[in-house]
């Protein structure tokens, strides 16, 4: 299962969030999104469980959970509604 992480500090490196995610199972990948220009991350990122209840415990447990200062919003991927402007550019 793919899984959103969003409102990331920009200290949170992908060890960071890999170490939090797999306190509740095996983590495929964890990308933390930087910004092609400035190097800086972009404050959210994504990491991927390949088993589902895993990842939905993780869920449950890391949204709205303080990390390194910031909530974090931990969702699953597949549940998003992401904006339909050209504007909006990952």
């Amino acid at each position: 299962m793919k899984i959103f992480v969003g409102n990331l500090s920009y200290t949170v490196t992908e060890d960071d969030l890999r170490q939090a995610f797999e306190d509740f199972g095996q983590v495929a990948s964890a990308t933390v999104i930087m910004d092609e220009q400035s190097g800086r991350s972009k404050g959210f990122g994504f990491v991927e469980m390949p088993i589902q209840a895993e990842a939905q415990s993780a869920i449950e447990v890391l949204n709205g959970k303080a990390m390194k200062g910031r909530t974090i919003t931990a969702v699953s991927y597949t549940h998003m509604t992401l904006p339909t402007t050209k504007a909006f550019c990952i």
